[in-house]
């Protein structure tokens, strides 16, 4: 690897994570993609799949003790929260946050491959930057580094309620204020097959409540009955506003 390279994984632990490896090749393991060896197998020969291994069973650890610790709520409630603070959309959201997505390692094909793919990719490298913290500096450090980076968020999903399944919420909501039963419909499809995307819309009464897309038809139905709950919240906000 090229000095400029190095340096720049060395700035990034530095500024981001606040420290520096004592072994900084976990760092650089942890942000390689499997692609990323396959297309430079003379010079790189270790990506960072067992790395995301470890940092996933670690961060499943620091949330449910943090979860144990602190709520009395049931199994159920637990794990649907759980859930949602270490699904793929949120740990790839603080990848983001954090900066190092330009400085995975993956191959040209993966690098211009869906938004859905890199976020996966973005979203595994955080798991086996975990799995490099843990290894390096111990689990106080990648606990702290997990409760800074994840556990900060669970104020906003329970405000939120995005831990709910979106689908089960907007059927509640709609049956309370509307007596009626939530269907979908897909609106349009685009991209080539291997690569499609999906337009859903979610109706209440023969009514589009929410739309949402997806890699699939069910992701695509997550995101309108997502919408849908937030049209139902805010008119029930306005009508709780109204002069009585």
């Amino acid at each position: 690897m090229k000095k400029e390279q190095m340096d720049e994984f060395l700035t990034f632990a530095k500024e981001k994570l606040g420290f520096a490896f004592s072994d900084v090749n976990l760092l650089i393991t942890a942000l390689t993609h499997r692609s990323y060896v396959n297309e430079h197998k003379s010079s790189a020969q270790e990506h960072n799949e067992r790395l995301e291994f470890l940092g996933d069973a670690v961060l499943e650890l620091v949330v449910t003790d943090f979860l144990f610790k602190n709520y009395k709520n049931p199994e159920g409630i637990l794990t649907a929260w759980r859930a949602a603070l270490v699904r793929t959309e949120s740990i790839g959201e603080a990848g983001e946050k954090l900066g190092y997505p330009p400085l995975i390692r993956m191959s040209k094909g993966e690098r211009n491959g869906s938004w859905r793919a890199h976020q996966t990719i973005i979203a595994d490298a955080f798991e086996a930057l975990i799995g490099a913290i843990y290894l390096d500096k111990g689990y106080e450090t990648a606990r702290k580094f997990i409760e800074e980076n994840i556990l900060v968020k669970f104020q906003d999903i329970l405000t939120s309620e995005s831990w709910r399944d979106p689908k089960s919420h907007l059927q509640e909501l709609s049956q309370k204020f509307d007596g009626k039963t939530p269907s979908y419909r897909v609106l349009k499809e685009d991209g080539p097959d291997h690569d499609k995307i999906f337009t859903v819309g979610a109706f209440v009464n023969n009514k589009i409540v929410g739309s949402g897309q997806g890699s699939s038809k069910q992701i695509a139905e997550q995101m309108a009955a997502t919408q849908g709950v937030k049209l139902y919240k805010k008119q029930v906000g306005e009508r709780n506003s109204r002069p009585k």
